[in-house]
């Protein structure tokens, strides 16, 4: 599977971002995919996922709960993910990825299991 993620950019504390993930590739339904953020000195961190198909599961990091808002357009083959209410702490480069994870499998996905990645997209809050 290849990603593209777009959609970073510069945004005002308390504004809001939707990044993009366009992926292409064959069998994305069976697809889940996930955003990461990194920033320096840090490890990337899981921000948020969602399950394959229908998108009926999804996982957001306690940070951002509340916050974003992580869909999934199959027959446009993208994912998003909705930023609100941005926190400086929210700053970053921001990571699509993609899993293998059909049925069920959602809940059983570890971190390790993340193998296709896109480029990153900058995100920057600040006034």
């Amino acid at each position: 599977v290849q990603l593209q993620a777009s959609g970073g950019g510069l945004v005002q504390p308390g504004g809001s971002l939707r990044l993009s993930c366009a992926a292409s590739g064959y069998n994305l339904d069976y697809y889940a995919f996930g955003w990461f953020r990194q920033v320096p000195g840090k490890e990337r961190e899981l921000v948020s996922s969602i399950s394959s198909s229908s998108g009926r599961d999804t996982y957001y990091a306690d940070s951002v709960k509340g916050r974003f808002t992580i869909s999934r357009d199959n027959a446009a083959n993208t994912a998003y993910l909705q930023m609100n209410s941005l926190k400086a702490e929210d700053a970053g480069v921001y990571y699509c990825a993609a899993v293998w994870a059909p049925g069920s499998t959602f809940s059983m996905i570890r971190l390790s299991d993340w193998k296709d990645w896109g480029r990153g997209t900058q995100v920057t809050v600040s006034s």
